[in-house]
């Protein structure tokens, strides 16, 4: 089994090569499967790309793409149409999920055929969660509430950046989703996996928050909230449709 690791990544100087580091120190020591780690550089204009370039002269591991255009929807098209892994999945740079789910990531890929989807999760009951913010709690619970209750989903925790998949679920994912370009694509393709009958496999992790975390809530809040009304519609149109073949 080989992973490809994608690393969506804007503006990141300072975090990037400490994560990318991090990740083949412990990958090689633990020899868990063959991988790549591909690094999606989507529109930095900071010393990411030398960065970048430069890890990649050191390290074969290691992979570097860069987009014309912003956001992480379309990093991780990017990456998935460049990917020749048996499986890609993406973790933020910052590593606010511990890097050694990896290891569940491994035995359920291998020992459960079954199952399509990992997604990690930090509202599960053996979850923890270090050093969050009060504001961005509430904010995330709130917004995974709103998922289930629009949507039915059973998956918990829709905004926790680490999901893997197996190469031809994803490409049948993509090929059904839309092309929006921001964050909320990725949920776009959890629930989407939902209506085709997958099963999106929750695992609980241990998450880190990251001070130093660009996103800014109230514009990410809002945005959501647009996003999720137009995917209901969508999906009830779509309903319609196959109703009527």
């Amino acid at each position: 089994m080989k992973v490809n690791i994608l690393f969506p990544v804007l503006d990141e100087e300072r975090r990037l090569e400490k994560g990318i580091l991090k990740t083949l120190v412990f990958l090689k020591k633990n020899k868990l499967f063959e991988y790549q780690l591909t690094i999606i550089d989507n529109g930095s204009t900071d010393a990411t790309e030398e960065i970048s370039r430069r890890l990649c002269a050191k390290h074969e591991e290691v992979r570097y793409l860069k987009t014309a255009q912003r956001g992480v929807g379309v990093a991780l098209r990017t990456g998935i149409a460049d990917n020749d892994c048996d499986i890609v999945g993406y973790m933020d740079i910052d590593l606010s999920t511990k890097i050694d789910h990896l290891r569940e990531v491994k035995e359920i890929f291998e020992n459960q055929p079954e199952v399509q989807v990992i997604k990690g999760s930090r509202l599960m009951k053996d979850s923890t969660v270090i050093g969050r913010k009060p504001s961005r709690e509430f904010t995330s619970q709130g917004l995974n509430t709103l998922l289930h209750i629009v949507f039915g989903n059973k998956f918990t925790d829709a905004l926790c950046g680490f999901d893997f998949y197996r190469k031809e679920t994803i490409e049948k994912l993509i090929a059904a989703s839309s092309q929006d370009n921001g964050w909320f694509y990725t949920v776009e393709l959890l629930l989407r996996a939902e209506r085709m009958g997958l099963e999106v496999h929750d695992i609980p992790v241990i998450w880190q928050d990251d001070y130093d975390t660009k996103v800014k809530v109230i514009k990410t809040v809002v945005s959501y909230l647009r996003q999720i009304q137009f995917l209901k519609s969508e999906f009830i149109r779509e309903d319609r449709k196959a109703s009527r073949v």
